[in-house]
C-alpha cells in the first residue's frame, strides 16, 4: 500500500512573527499569487500613502488650535506654487518665496535680538502627520524649552516646504537653533510618520550632514515624550558643543522598564557595556 502524504498541522512560526511587525510576511499564497485578502490589504495602503501625499495642508486649522493654546504663528510658502512643482522641483521647497522671505525680515527687524529656538512646521511628503502629531508633540517640546529658558520664535507653518526650508527661517530670524515638523514619506504601513530635523547655527546652503533627524514620530512609533526626550537631548549638547549633524550623537538616557532604580539607563545599547 502506498504511503499517503501526510500534512504538517504544526503551527507556522511565521504566523507568530506577524504580531510583532506590520511587515508583510505569512500572507500566505493562493496558486502562485498573495490571496485576495492580502492583495486588497496591500492596495489599500498604496492609496492611503498616495492620499498623504497629495492631501492638502490643513494651515487654517493648524494655526485656529495653536491660538486657542496662546501660541502665535506665521503662514509662509516656499518657492513651490503647487503640489505639482513640489513634487517636481525639491529644490523649490527647499526655498521660502520672496514675499514669505520678507515677510520674515519684517518680523525679525521689528523683533530684534534673535530667538534661541525657531520652530518650523511643513506639510512635507504627508500632511496627514502633521495634522496628526503636531500639538502633541509640540506641547511636550515647549513644556521642556520654556523649563530650560528658551526664547522660541512663533511657530512658523510652511507651504510645500522641504526639510532645508528650515535653514532660511533660522536664518532671517537669527535663531540659534531650528527644528522643523514634517510629514515624512508615506510607507505601506506608515501614512502618517512625523519625522523632526534639527540644526545648530542654521543658515542657507547647509546639507543634510549639518543635521540630526529623529524620525517615525506617531502612535505606533516613537512617542511624543520619547521624540521631545531625544531632541532636548541634542538641543542641550549643541549649545554646549556648538554643533550638530553626524559629529552629535543621540546618547540621551532613557528609563527603562527594567531599571528599578530612579536612575536612568543608556538609551543607546550600542555604546553600552554589557
Amino acid at each position: 500500500m502506498a504511503n499517503t502524504p501526510q500534512h504538517d498541522n504544526s503551527a507556522n512560526p511565521w504566523l507568530e512573527l506577524r504580531r510583532l511587525t506590520p511587515a508583510r510576511i505569512a500572507l500566505g499564497r493562493t496558486g502562485t499569487s498573495l490571496p485576495t485578502g492580502a492583495q486588497l490589504d496591500f492596495q489599500f495602503a498604496h492609496a492611503q500613502a498616495r492620499d498623504a501625499v497629495h492631501l492638502a495642508f490643513d494651515h487654517a486649522g493648524l494655526r485656529q488650535q495653536l491660538s486657542e493654546r496662546g501660541r502665535d504663528s506665521l503662514l509662509l510658502h516656499s518657492a513651490a506654487a503647487d503640489r505639482h512643482s513640489y513634487l517636481q522641483r525639491p529644490d523649490l521647497g527647499r526655498r521660502l518665496h520672496e514675499d514669505s522671505a520678507q515677510r520674515l525680515r519684517e518680523h525679525a527687524q521689528a523683533n530684534p535680538g534673535g530667538v534661541d529656538l525657531a520652530i518650523v512646521v511643513a506639510d512635507g511628503l504627508s500632511a496627514l502627520a502633521v495634522h496628526r502629531h503636531t500639538l502633541p508633540f509640540l506641547a511636550r517640546l515647549e513644556e521642556q524649552s520654556v523649563a530650560d529658558g528658551w526664547s522660541t520664535s512663533p511657530v512658523v507653518l510652511v507651504e510645500q516646504g522641504r526639510v532645508a526650508v528650515a535653514d532660511e527661517v533660522g536664518e532671517l530670524l537669527g535663531a540659534k537653533m531650528t527644528v522643523i515638523l514634517i510629514g515624512e514619506r508615506p510607507g505601506l504601513s506608515s501614512p502618517d510618520s512625523l519625522g523632526l530635523y534639527f540644526t545648530y547655527n542654521p543658515k542657507v546652503g547647509l546639507t543634510d550632514a549639518y543635521r540630526n533627524c529623529i524620525s517615525n514620530v506617531r502612535l505606533e512609533g516613537l512617542s511624543y515624550g520619547m521624540a521631545a526626550h531625544r531632541l532636548l537631548y541634542l538641543m542641550r549638547e549643541a549649545c554646549r558643543r556648538q554643533l550638530s549633524g553626524v559629529n552629535l550623537k543621540d546618547e540621551a538616557q532613557v528609563q527603562t522598564l527594567e531599571s528599578d532604580t530612579d536612575t536612568p539607563k543608556s538609551g543607546n545599547f550600542l555604546l553600552s557595556k554589557p
